[in-house]
């Protein structure tokens, strides 16, 4: 089964889909290791290991070239978080091309105005024109090669303050235009605006959510209100913030490694990571054949 496939398979499934966010192949291996069912390859994360705001500063091919090397670190689905579509519908074409061609398992749009600034910072949060938006979803799922590959559009609405009747208004019509998902997103303290939506929304298609600021509500809790899909965005990179500024600290003041030694990974779990083993065994092949042939000749 395709990657593609499986995301698909995963979402409209009986149990919720977690996704965990990743700005690099270690990242996203951890995030498999640690039995995620998927990868978010988060735009937040990817612009942040960059030092650069999430405000699509960075090209399509920057963003593209490390997601496809998460995809291509992991045996789980990507789904890769592509802002607004990098531009107008011919700049979504070329991306879904682009990253299908690259081994994402699908994409993910949002419905705010290019360029696009982070939901969770005070700027410009201006949501596109309902149809301007579908009719990218529409070039989206025209564009892939793979009837699988997953177009999800993630609605802005709460974000900028419109409300749940023009969520809901924009659900029904990307799922006219084609989206294979939803993703409702809200910067609340509770998970009480996407309760609200997912209970108001008729329609067939599956629905993710990003609990960035309402931490408490469980994946499970998720499930069984009927949501298909929850990504925990940011986490992995914030907690990778946390820990090396607390190591560089101590390693800086104690003028030794010695008192953080027993609290960092091993040189050896680095070279697991790295899949050294299979390195050397390949190297080890290698010479046995050198050998051989060497002695035909």
């Amino acid at each position: 089964m395709s990657k593609s496939r499986t995301l698909r398979a995963a979402l409209t499934g009986s149990s919720i889909t977690r996704f965990m966010g990743a700005h690099s192949a270690l990242s996203a291996k951890l995030g498999e290791e640690a039995g995620f069912e998927a990868i978010w390859a988060s735009g937040l994360e990817i612009s942040a290991a960059r030092a650069l705001p999430d405000a699509n500063i960075l090209s399509m091919a920057e963003c593209l070239e490390a997601a496809a090397e998460i995809a291509g670190a992991v045996d789980i689905p990507v789904l890769a978080d592509c802002d607004s579509g990098f531009g107008g519908v011919g700049n979504v074409v070329h991306m879904v091309r682009s990253y299908e061609a690259r081994g994402l398992a699908g994409v993910c749009i949002e419905d705010k105005q290019f360029p696009k600034m982070n939901s969770f910072v005070e700027g410009n949060q201006d949501l596109a024109p309902i149809g301007d938006f579908a009719a990218k979803i529409t070039a989206a799922k025209e564009a892939r090669t793979d009837e699988d590959f997953v177009v999800v559009a993630r609605i802005e609405a709460f974000i900028a303050g419109a409300g749940l009747d023009e969520a809901l208004r924009r659900a029904a019509v990307y799922e006219a235009a084609g989206a294979d998902a939803l993703l409702i997103h809200s910067k609340r303290s509770t998970a009480e605006e996407v309760y609200a939506f997912r209970a108001a929304y008729r329609g067939a298609l599956p629905v993710i959510v990003v609990p960035t600021t309402y931490p408490q509500v469980t994946a499970a809790e998720l499930g069984d209100n009927g949501f298909g899909g929850v990504i925990y965005a940011n986490q992995g990179l914030r907690a990778s913030i946390s820990a090396m500024r607390d190591v560089l600290a101590q390693i800086a003041g104690a003028g030794s490694t010695y008192t953080v030694e027993g609290s960092i990974a091993t040189l050896k779990d680095v070279f697991a990571m790295q899949n050294v083993d299979e390195l050397l065994a390949r190297q080890e092949r290698h010479d046995e054949l050198t050998a051989a042939y060497s002695a035909i000749g």
